[in-house]
């Protein structure tokens, strides 16, 4: 049941609420303005729902009460303009005492943050105030305050000074309330939250191969008939799954995958659920460092959900510091956690399975052992809303980019309509460009800032022409040397563009092992200089917030080598940075001239991975390296002696085609603006011009999104489906470089489902085709995979350790797609496995296996399976 009221004439804002039950009555004060308010059902112990009564106070508050009917936890959950309130939803712990319903809740009787004040509420029958009485207990004594209101209701007020568990005492006429004494745990001042989240557990593989899951479209219909979009992910032995199942109820579940508006093979797939299906989070046992920990060291946790049905687990750490914290072994569906408080201090675990704590969860845990020695220093900058530029007005802003030479440096401008035009680019003192154009139309500009013909960190920019509007945090771009490494004792550099963000307060801080000089270094137009300078090697995090409010991939840690000494003579010779090609060896040369120490070489792959390169000594003090790439795109090969990097360190390499061009992608639609719970928000993204390449889409936000793709005359519509209402940051990257205006921010409202308390992300990758300006989509061929023949050694039986070929004809087989895939006897991918055009109708097949046992090779021809496939070799 839902009730619905608004009213015009006064502002938006929440200026307070309190609540209380029948004879507690709760009460919520709004102030509005032309919004609606939403207040759902409220959920009894048992499950069952209490529908509320809204009054309107003609004061600019409504009121709204229920009567409880149970002992035991009440659940309410509130909305304001189809959105929940903070906080939402609330509970609160209801008894019988005497005749009368008691009630106890506030934020004060689960937690809080030392040194900072928290409260909490008690209700019961009018008059009868006196009646309550309340006591706290923990690691220090604490002030408690309280005020008893003349309809029975106390409100409590009190601050821990330390940090620890509190046991607060709640009586009603000298006996406990239930739940009685209540555990609130207290974490450490200045609280900071991280997050870890494991996804196979509420996996459920469809047992069908699907080479390509782009364009398929999922929906699952429940015991009670209704229907919604489910999450498609196709899992590691290449079978497609629902990416997150999560069942609520027992009974048969029907999920539809459609490609196009036709049934995939094997749809509609039958799923039955019964109680050993359903997520259960009381089933679910936790060992290790649930209470002690030592500080800067990896503590273990084995959490074991084997047994407690389908559901996500997720975990967050809170406390006085950061801590790492990471998965580091899978077996089955037990999960072997480490993690790592950066300092000492009491920090409070949250263990979640299904939505829901498991038992003992939230964990207090005491982390031992010497400080770090970390030291942090800030520095906050005031910056106001940037002037609005006129058509015809000559632009101008200043970019630092150490390391670069001037004759290598270009920029554009492209308008809206998609015209470019070259910029001036000015040679400055100190590595500084002076960059000017002038616009001649108002609207949103794409700056493109290139050296050597790659973008260079933090480019394309977007720069608005007329009235600017209100972007945050989100909006603020960060690019630099400094950002990506480092050296002791020198100036590190970085850029900090807020132009379109607007006003704000922007925070820099830097972390590490030694105390950090940071200088702001003002620029014309939105622009900062950055320029930090520490004394000691080591780690360092980069922090960078807007409006107090973290900005997308903020912190950066940065590894701050020492001084770079000897490393200044090491010259590297016959690198080639352009025509490289998949599968071809890429060599060069790396000569010390006369320098001491250990070589270490890396290439950096545009998918975010690091693999080592192959060195070998040619001679002495020429060491000749080698590497051999596998992917497309913008790679960066760092070159280090001991642990400081060379000049000119890391090295850009280009891998296939220059064609892709981030700064030619746009996107615009509704779905990056807002959009509803449980519809489907869309947008496109136009690629046309801007060549072929990766295009990647990541959404996080309070609940995972069912994604969608399908291809478009001038690029890719998109749409996705949220499920909790809230705020979803949209990242859109081409080529492994985010497009000009990405991340956007799309708010979403509506009845959903309860908000995730941990940022959840679901993504999609697509691999596009060149795209030209008003061009109409190709249809796809389809080929006849029963006309394909397979040859060779390599179908007969594998050998470990041994190179075997398969050899592939398609010449009466028309077009299509051939896609291929081996799956080893553990079920994982076999990780050496290649595929070489020889002519346009004939491919080669190696693979080399390391498993002995049964091994499946899959090969199919668009959709279907060639000929034998699958194939089954023992070894």
């Amino acid at each position: 049941m839902s009730i619905h009221t608004s009213r015009v004439g006064y502002c938006a804002i929440l200026t307070n609420f309190w609540y209380k039950c029948l004879p507690c009555v709760k009460k919520v004060c709004i102030a509005v303005f032309s919004y609606s308010y939403s207040f759902s059902t409220n959920k009894m112990p048992s499950g069952a729902h209490l529908g509320p009564q809204v009054r309107d106070n003609n004061d600019g508050s409504i009121c709204v009460e229920y009567q409880p009917k149970a002992r035991g936890r009440h659940e309410i959950q509130m909305s304001y303009d189809g959105a929940p309130v903070e906080g939402s939803p609330f509970s609160c712990v209801v008894d019988a005492i005497d005749g009368g319903f008691v009630t106890a809740f506030g934020q004060g009787l689960v937690g809080g943050s030392s040194g900072q004040e928290t409260e909490f509420t008690v209700v019961a029958q009018k008059g009868t105030a006196r009646d309550i009485s309340i006591g706290i207990e923990g690691p220090n004594k604490v002030d408690v305050k309280r005020d008893d209101k003349s309809d029975g209701s106390t409100h409590v007020t009190y601050v821990p000074m330390q940090p620890g568990a509190y046991n607060i005492s709640i009586k009603y006429k000298s006996k406990h309330i239930k739940d009685s004494p209540f555990n609130a745990k207290v974490s450490g001042e200045g609280r900071k939250r991280v997050q870890f989240s494991i996804s196979n557990s509420s996996e459920y593989s469809l047992k069908v191969i699907e080479a390509d899951i782009v364009d398929l479209v999922g929906t699952i219909k429940s015991p009670k008939g209704q229907t919604e979009p489910c999450i498609l992910k196709k899992l590691s032995n290449g079978e497609l799954a629902i990416a997150s199942f999560t069942p609520h109820e027992q009974g048969d579940f029907v999920i539809s995958v459609y490609r196009g508006e036709k049934h995939i093979k094997n749809s509609p797939f039958k799923v039955h659920v019964g109680d050993k299906e359903m997520g259960h989070a009381g089933k679910v046992s936790i060992s290790g460092a649930t209470s002690k920990a030592t500080a800067n060291k990896s503590n273990e946790l084995i959490i074991d959900t084997t047994g407690a049905g389908y559901g996500g687990l997720g975990l967050s750490i809170e406390g006085p510091h950061r801590s790492d914290i990471d998965c580091v072994h899978v077996e089955g569906r037990k999960y072997t956690i480490h993690y790592s408080p950066h300092e000492p201090g009491i920090y409070i675990l949250n263990v979640r399975f299904a939505d829901d704590h498991i038992q003992g969860s939230p964990f207090l845990i005491a982390a031992e052992g010497s400080p770090s020695g970390r030291l942090r220093e800030t520095i906050t900058r005031e910056m106001k809303s940037a002037q609005a530029v006129e058509p015809n007005k000559m632009c101008q802003f200043i970019l630092c980019i150490p390391g670069t030479n001037p004759f290598d440096m270009e920029a554009s401008v492209a308008d809206p309509d998609g015209t470019v035009e070259l910029c001036d680019v000015i040679d400055e003192d100190d590595f500084h460009y002076l960059i000017q154009f002038t616009p001649k139309v108002t609207g949103v500009h794409t700056l493109s800032v290139k050296h050597k013909s790659l973008h260079i960190s933090g480019s394309p920019f977007q720069y608005t022409v007329g009235q600017l509007s209100m972007g945050g945090y989100h909006k603020v771009q960060v690019g630099g040397p400094g950002l990506e490494r480092g050296e002791v004792g020198r100036k590190n550099v970085f850029n900090i563009y807020t132009r379109e963000a607007g006003p704000g307060t922007l925070t820099v801080a830097v972390e590490g092992v030694s105390k950090a000089e940071i200088k702001l270094e003002d620029r014309p137009n939105g622009f900062l200089g950055a320029i930090y300078t520490v004394t000691k090697p080591g780690m360092y995090g980069i922090h960078v917030k807007f409006n107090d409010q973290h900005i997308p991939t903020s912190p950066f840690m940065v590894n701050v080598a020492p001084d770079s000494g000897v490393a200044k003579q090491v010259t590297i010779q016959s690198l080639r940075d352009r025509g490289l090609e998949i599968g071809k060896a890429a060599t060069f040369s790396v000569a010390f001239n006369g320098a001491k120490g250990k070589l270490h070489v890396t290439v950096r792959t545009p998918t975010g991975s690091m693999e080592d390169c192959m060195t070998q000594e040619m001679d002495t003090g020429l060491y000749g390296c080698r590497f051999i790439p596998k992917e497309n795109g913008v790679h960066y090969l760092d070159i280090r002696l001991d642990d400081a990097h060379i000049p000119d360190s890391p090295f850009a390499i280009m891998v296939g085609s220059m064609a892709a061009d981030a700064a030619m992608v746009t996107a615009d639609g509704e779905g990056l603006d807002h959009g509803k719970c449980a519809a489907k928000a869309k947008f496109e993204v136009k690629t046309a011009g801007a060549g072929s390449g990766i295009l990647a889409v990541m959404i996080e936000g309070p609940s995972k999104v069912a994604i969608n793709c399908r291809e478009v005359d001038e690029g890719y519509e998109f749409s996705y489906t949220p499920f909790a209402a809230g705020k979803y940051l949209i990242t859109i990257k081409y080529g492994n470089i985010p497009i000009a205006g990405s991340p956007y921010q799309a708010e979403i409202t509506g009845s959903g489902r309860k908000p995730s308390p941990l940022t959840e992300q679901s993504s999609m990758v697509v691999e596009t085709v060149e795209k030209k300006v008003g061009a109409h989509v190709k249809k796809h061929h389809r080929g006849d995979a029963s006309k394909v023949t397979a040859k060779g050694p390599g179908l007969k039986r594998a050998f470990t350790n041994r190179n075997l070929n398969v050899t592939i004809d398609t010449r009466e087989a028309g077009q299509a797609v051939l896609c291929v895939g081996m799956i080893a006897p553990s079920g994982m991918p076999e990780p050496e496995l290649q595929i070489k055009k020889l002519t346009n109708t004939s491919f080669q097949i190696s693979y080399k296996v390391q498993e002995i046992g049964e091994h499946v090779l899959h090969i199919k021809w668009g959709e279907e399976d060639i000929p034998g496939s699958p194939f089954v070799l023992n070894t």
